[in-house]
């Protein structure tokens, strides 16, 4: 639609936030299923802008090689599989960074003539919805938005069929992901039946063919169950809090194009870091255990922190409030809601001792 602030959508999930909303005895607005085709660049809003810098054209890696092979405490969960963890995580990480499976750092620029981060940003946040709205499973939305940058970065697309595209890519994630993925039909309707089914079909086999059936690679969500046992290491008992202030920055950060450059592994990372800095404002972030098992140096994470930040404080997408409000329920325990200070010490990104 030619105007953001009309851009509204209608769900089931409307209907339940409407109903806690009277418990509450506050007004929501009726919304409506969205419509993306006429989607226009909004860069006068200020969301997502892009830095004038080039980006490096290889993936960031891990660079504290030598500690990698350092012992971490196990895991008393057998899910944790803490018996040949680490050569599980040495695989995904060795598999993350095959040029196969990464988008390219700066596609908008070099391939896209007709889509903006903007866009993209516009289009994520509405696929958060669209995952809540069918009680998909988060490891189908990082899917999702991988498949996205992975075929953006090779094929030229018009704005028109950017919202095509990502249900496409979320009917092929859900496929891969769920027990019961929803069918064509549910993705149709959800946009308004703005594509038929045939099209949604003939988009599903572009994005196979793009990606060559590779379809199954580490996401941030797949290294951040790691590193968020690893940094609850320090509590007693689990803390639901840090666990769900992480699920929420990380889902912030695909939002952003600015991340698209990093690798999973780092994004969990600097997501732990964030979130362990905003629990404990004065406590140094970062820990030996969580060095070891990582990859990564603090020094290593301070760019892709730094985004994640704006965004949680919202000098960056403040426009984009699905996540915002996903994570404002107490099922959640209002992590969105969450203060963090303003600004970072240098001496946090300083390598720690403990």
């Amino acid at each position: 639609m030619a105007d953001q602030e009309n851009f509204v959508r209608v769900t089931r999930l409307a209907k339940k936030r409407a109903a806690e909303a009277m418990v509450q005895q506050l007004q929501q607005p009726n919304k409506k299923r969205v419509v993306l085709s006429e989607i226009q660049d909004l860069s006068n809003v200020g969301i997502n802008q892009i830095e004038d810098k080039v980006f490096v054209s290889k993936p960031l890696r891990p660079k504290c090689k030598q500690i990698t092979k350092g012992k971490v405490k196990r895991s008393d969960d057998p899910q944790m599989c803490s018996a040949y963890v680490s050569d599980i995580y040495d695989y995904l990480h060795q598999m993350e960074i095959e040029k196969k499976r990464r988008p390219l750092p700066d596609y908008l620029e070099k391939v896209q003539k007709d889509v903006s981060a903007n866009m993209r940003g516009i289009l994520v946040d509405w696929l958060v919805e669209v995952t809540d709205e069918y009680k998909l499973l988060s490891d189908t939305l990082y899917l999702t938005v991988s498949y996205i940058d992975r075929f953006l970065s090779v094929n030229v697309i018009p704005r028109k069929k950017l919202q095509l595209l990502g249900v496409s890519a979320m009917l092929i994630a859900a496929k891969y992901e769920e027990i019961s993925p929803p069918d064509v039909g549910e993705f149709c309707y959800i946009t308004g039946n703005t594509y038929s089914k045939k099209a949604m079909v003939k988009m599903e086999a572009d994005v196979l063919k793009c990606l060559k059936f590779e379809m199954g690679n580490p996401t941030t969500k797949t290294f951040l169950r790691r590193f968020t046992v690893v940094a609850q290491e320090d509590y007693k008992n689990s803390n639901l809090q840090l666990e769900f202030l992480g699920y929420y920055l990380a889902e912030l950060s695909l939002l952003d194009y600015n991340c698209v450059k990093f690798l999973p592994s780092l994004v969990a990372a600097a997501v732990i870091f964030l979130s362990r800095f905003t629990l404990q404002p004065k406590s140094h972030p970062w820990c030996l255990s969580l060095q070891c098992c990582s990859g990564y140096r603090p020094v290593d994470l301070k760019e892709c922190v730094l985004i994640i930040h704006d965004l949680q404080l919202s000098k960056r997408g403040s426009a984009f409030a699905a996540v915002r409000d996903k994570y404002k329920l107490h099922k959640f325990k209002c992590v969105s809601t969450l203060s963090s200070p303003l600004e970072i010490t240098d001496s946090f990104f300083e390598d720690t001792r403990q």
